[in-house]
């Protein structure tokens, strides 16, 4: 069985700095104070589904769990609440790459979105039992957001894996 999508594009091997580098950013970005403006979505999530997804050997549940503990301390929540969430993300993410990315990027968004909102109920759920108030049905417009931007986000963070279209006659390979 051949993928549906249309690239024969063959991409280089990712480099473990560049993982690291994009985790990073994407934790910064969280961190970036936006108020209560809700639709922002969650940019360790998103960007921990992508590489769990794409490199389920390299980034896993370790990478969520410590991703989580630095979003509980930075953000001043409930401890464990991001860690948890991120651990089951990372945890069905590795487990359905192989699926996901057999479909062209619109499908796999369809397959992250349950994933995303899936992170944001445990983490609601934790903050609700430690008794939060609920903080209304917008919150989970991030997550609907963060599925949006899974298009241009895999075409961003696999660009630098492209290989060039044309051969350098100088080289053999």
């Amino acid at each position: 069985m051949q993928p549906t999508h249309s690239s024969r594009r063959i991409l280089l091997p990712v480099r473990n700095w560049f993982i690291v580098l994009t985790l990073f950013l994407a934790l910064v970005l969280n961190l970036v104070p936006f108020g209560r403006f809700p639709g922002i979505p969650d940019w360790v999530a998103l960007v921990l589904a992508f590489w769990c997804i794409h490199q389920p050997l390299k980034v896993g549940m370790a990478a969520g769990f410590f991703l989580g503990l630095a979003m509980d301390v930075a953000d001043a929540s409930v401890m464990g609440q991001h860690a948890l969430a991120y651990v089951l993300l990372a945890f069905v993410a590795a487990g359905w790459s192989r699926r996901v990315l057999w479909f062209p990027l619109a499908q796999q968004a369809i397959h992250v979105l349950p994933m995303l909102l899936g992170a944001q109920l445990v983490m609601l759920a934790t903050r609700m039992i430690a008794g939060a108030e609920f903080p209304g049905v917008l919150w989970f417009l991030s997550g609907i957001t963060a599925t949006l931007l899974w298009t241009p986000v895999t075409y961003l963070l696999l660009t630098p894996q492209f290989q060039p279209e044309d051969k350098d006659v100088h080289r053999p390979i």
